[in-house]
């Protein structure tokens, strides 16, 4: 199974999302994270120095790398195929690229053997990077940060997965929207939810992650926030986020 996490806007919690799903399913799983976002954000947030890389997400895109290769192990059953910031070249160098829109999956496929689920953690874009996450997944989960403009974009993200769904890849489907940064004192964040809700209906994940400093602080470390304070809400959100997907997923292939 492959999940991307994405949402074209910065900011949303899309790469503590991924990062943190990967280290709760690592638990009992052999899991890949894919950083396809430039800024390399996975890869710093578990330890991983950006500028000391041999091969990246870049090589692996635009010059045939082993992705097996690439892939390095971060933690005991995770693994990381990293980037930094040569990634930011793929989107115009892909363009005249033969088959574009399918190079991820390509690179991904064989390694559906090794894995029991790979998470790609997509840039804040809709462009061809973000496309070729998209290509190659069986789902999309979309975080939505609880601020005023939390709808906005969602539908041109939306529309670009049916898109997806209908020329490049039909197994594709919306996992679901991740209320993030979500603090039940405000008037806000309970608006947000309501909208959203009223909106997505089931659609929208009955767990939702919590503003907390602890998240913030946790990359800092290099760390999931589960490895940093497990003990907080944070740690035992994601926690019930996992198991939220696993309900979902088994419900789908029912």
């Amino acid at each position: 199974m492959i999940i991307s996490v994405a949402n074209q806007k910065g900011g949303v919690g899309k790469t503590t999302t991924a990062l943190n799903l990967a280290f709760v399913y690592s638990q009992n799983r052999k899991i890949l994270l894919v950083d396809m976002d430039a800024q390399g954000n996975a890869t710093t947030g578990l330890g991983v120095t950006k500028n000391e890389l041999k091969t990246t997400t870049y090589d692996v895109l635009i010059n045939d790398a082993s992705p097996r290769e690439a892939a390095m192990m971060v933690r005991k059953n995770l693994y990381l195929l990293p980037a930094n910031l040569d990634l930011a070249g793929a989107e115009v160098e892909l363009v005249n690229v033969l088959s574009r829109e399918t190079r991820l999956k390509g690179a991904l496929e064989p390694l559906k053997e090794d894995f029991d689920m790979i998470i790609i953690d997509t840039p804040p874009s809709l462009g061809l990077l973000t496309v070729n996450a998209l290509v190659s997944s069986d789902w999309v989960l979309v975080p939505i940060q609880c601020e005023f403009f939390a709808l906005e974009g969602v539908g041109q993200l939306l529309k670009t997965v049916n898109l997806v769904k209908k020329y490049l890849n039909a197994n594709l489907d919306v996992l679901g929207f991740l209320l993030t940064m979500y603090d039940r004192r405000t008037r806000l964040s309970q608006e947000v939810e309501a909208e959203l809700r009223a909106y997505f209906k089931d659609k929208v994940f009955k767990t939702v992650i919590p503003r907390s400093t602890r998240v913030a602080e946790a990359p800092s470390y290099g760390q999931s926030i589960l490895e940093y304070d497990r003990r907080s809400p944070a740690a035992r959100a994601y926690n019930d986020l996992v198991e939220e997907i696993e309900e979902r997923v088994q419900k789908q292939t029912w």
